[in-house]
């Protein structure tokens, strides 16, 4: 392999950013980060606790209480907005840098996550502005208006897969909408998180608006989840963890908007593009080393074309380059974490007596062993695997993949949904009919028809049973940070019943 690419000025402490200062822990206690190439520290951060919290959350209760942001017109926040995004634009090249050095994900993968992060900004600064509510009328008798108003401090929770990118789903409609926040980055990748400061101090958003703790999440995320000042709690990541959280945010009734993981199914008929559906199937599971929650990482195939999709497949996949993720030829990188690595290890080693192995099955044979030279997975794929396996089952969040035959349209339908997980489908049929009608059976948040996961900001993003609650994406973004309240004018006479008259 090539030598080790590391980003120029790669800092070596990573602090919290709280009321417009970096600062570090208030009781000193800071954690080790390792970069995934080597699995050596690089850095050590700010490990975040109830103090820091305490003081990130009174920050923000500050600036959302007497700080000019909520207060601003929409078009004002606006320009702030715009501003944002151009900065994120001017970071592009040194975020990609950063992001492929902490994440392991291929420098060509990161490369995009710049803009597709300003334009979650742009998208919420136009939304903002053109936004209207509702008025409702009862001629001569009632006027009903409806006054939407930012809920207070958010707290976002996100997660080490595109860490960037994710955190702007997130920062982008909760400042929009008025709202401070206190953002806990994921403990694994918090390195990009550390250049929102001077992007949203450069473009003009208030101090205070936006606070950053590091921390690990039973930390500094579980005392932020508890706080009795953050009414609203925006979370990403695993299932299990989500749980935690919801039982957490009951004591305050707080809102609560998650995102969760997945195990999408991806159902390719005998009458599908059968070159599409190889390329988009593998694109769906391999991209972003496969630590994607939308992953299709269950391939099921009409028994027509099962052993030509499986050969095809097996095949494809022997050929993805795997390796050093700041080459520009590599197409699945260096999973995130030698803990990771293991969870995803332990599923191939699973795989092996639950499926029929035709790809991959550990590190790729041209990688050198050892922990120390990253943490590399060959891209596995699993042959006829039976719908109760646990590679069938459970999500693995690696670049690992379980094929399985059906006959029947009603038999595709019964796999794709026979698992907890309800977040993505991708559905390959030239049958305009059946496409329809099975998109709407299939127990999913989302379904793309004859595509990968091409994502319209407007649309909304999220999923049903254990994949999530609530949505994120367009209005319902702003629904979730704002408050509706509801005025009632009397036009007419009050006809009312006179009680001890």
């Amino acid at each position: 392999m090539s030598k080790h690419f590391v980003p120029e000025n790669l800092p070596t402490h990573l602090q919290h950013y709280i009321g417009g200062q970096w600062v570090d822990s208030i009781n000193g206690e800071t954690f080790e980060i390792l970069d995934p190439v080597t699995n050596t520290p690089y850095a050590t951060a700010a490990a975040g606790q109830q103090a820091d919290i305490d003081a990130a959350v009174a920050a923000a209760s500050e600036a959302f209480a007497n700080g000019p942001w909520p207060k601003m017109k929409p078009r004002e926040r606006a320009n702030v907005l715009y501003a944002i995004a151009d900065a994120v634009v001017a970071q592009q090249d040194r975020l990609a840098e950063m992001e492929t050095f902490d994440t392991g994900l291929p420098i060509t993968q990161a490369k995009g996550q710049a803009q597709r992060a300003a334009e979650n900004f742009r998208f919420f600064a136009d939304l903002i502005v053109a936004q209207q509510d509702n008025a409702l009328k009862v001629p001569g008798s009632q006027i009903n208006y409806v006054n939407r108003k930012p809920i207070g401090v958010a707290g976002l929770i996100t997660p080490w897969n595109t860490p960037f990118m994710l955190e702007s789903w997130k920062l982008a409609p909760s400042i929009a909408s008025g709202c401070a926040v206190v953002l806990k980055p994921a403990e694994f990748t918090p390195l990009s998180a550390s250049l929102w400061a001077e992007i949203f101090e450069s473009a003009g958003l208030p101090a205070g608006v936006f606070n950053l703790v590091n921390g690990i999440g039973e930390e500094a995320g579980d005392a932020l989840v508890k706080h009795p000042n953050v009414p609203l709690i925006s979370f990403t990541g695993e299932s299990s963890t989500g749980q935690l959280i919801y039982r957490n945010c009951a004591a305050h009734l707080k809102g609560m908007s998650m995102e969760l993981g997945g195990k999408s199914p991806a159902i390719v008929f005998e009458d599908a593009d059968f070159d599409a559906a190889i390329d988009s199937t593998l694109f769906g599971v391999f991209s972003l080393n496969g630590e994607r929650c939308t992953a299709g990482s269950r391939i099921l195939v009409q028994r027509g074309i099962y052993e030509k999709f499986v050969d095809t497949y097996a095949a494809r996949a022997k050929n993805i380059k795997v390796g050093d993720p700041h080459d520009p030829a590599t197409q699945v990188g260096a999973l995130v974490h030698p803990e990771h690595y293991d969870k995803v290890m332990s599923y191939v080693e699973i795989g092996k007596s639950e499926g029929r192995l035709v790809a991959g099955g550990g590190r790729p044979e041209h990688l050198p062993e050892g922990q120390e030279n990253g943490s590399y997975v060959a891209p596995t794929v699993f042959a006829d695997v039976a719908p109760d396996a646990r590679i069938f089952q459970e999500e693995i969040f690696g670049p690992v993949v379980a094929i399985t035959p059906f006959d029947t349209e009603e038999e595709a339908l019964e796999l794709a949904n026979n698992t907890k997980y309800g977040l993505a489908a991708y559905l390959w049929t030239n049958d305009l009919k059946r496409a329809h009608n099975f998109a709407q059976s299939i127990e999913a948040g989302m379904v793309w028809l004859n595509s990968h996961n091409v994502r319209d900001l407007r649309s909304p993003f999220g999923g049903v049973k254990a994949s999530g609650l609530g949505h994120e994406g367009g209005y319902r973004s702003i629904d979730f940070y704002t408050d509706q309240q509801a005025v009632h004018i009397t036009l007419g006479d009050v006809h009312t019943p006179k009680f001890g008259a």
